[in-house]
């Protein structure tokens, strides 16, 4: 009887430590799958501003540097120092942070986090006529004025860019990173 008791608490905390570590397993694995998925955005990012023609007033830098900022939570961890300090066309880039929109204009790209959702439109308007590529990964972004937005298809990472947005930038996008997205248009267009 004594056995049989000592046999069921070793057997009941046994499958409560299996259960831990399978959990744990799984949270792990999701954890590194989203790392995945911010590292494929980051390389992106990188890659899109070799194929953007900005104006000559866009660099406040005596153009020496290309001003990548994130705008609100950062999903994007220690990723994007890879990246910094790289140069594209003679321009170091530089990753800046922000939690708010005051600074914006020294941004030369920026990412758009979800967590700016409430306040996309006042972002926006901000941004107005300061030719600043806007990138995002939320749904409807693009749409409502963000002109690159990242999206998963078919567990790839892909991206629209909208026409309309791009044309009231100043910004030129290369036809051949065009050609690779998905086009779209403002709402209600």
């Amino acid at each position: 009887m004594i056995i049989m008791k000592n046999l069921t608490k070793f057997l009941k905390l046994f499958i409560m430590l299996v259960l831990s570590m399978a959990i744990q397993v799984a949270t792990t694995g999701a954890q590194q799958q989203k790392l995945g998925e911010y590292e494929v955005k980051a390389a992106f990012m990188y890659n899109f501003l070799k194929f953007i023609e900005w104006p000559d007033n866009a660099f406040s830098d005596y153009h020496t540097s290309i001003n990548l900022c994130v705008l609100g939570d950062d999903p994007f961890g220690s990723t994007l120092d890879s990246v910094h300090g790289e140069t594209i066309n003679d321009k170091k880039i530089i990753i800046k942070h922000y939690y708010d929109i005051d600074g914006l204009e020294k941004c030369n790209a920026l990412f758009i986090s979800s967590s700016e959702k409430e306040r996309l439109t006042k972002i926006l308007k901000t941004l107005s006529g300061l030719n600043i590529l806007t990138i995002s990964d939320t749904k409807s972004f693009a749409q409502q004025g963000v002109l690159i937005n990242f999206y998963i298809e078919e567990n790839k990472v892909r991206f629209e860019i909208n026409q309309d947005a791009v044309s009231r930038s100043g910004i030129k996008i290369s036809s051949k990173l065009l050609n690779l997205a998905k086009i779209v248009h403002d709402e209600g267009r």
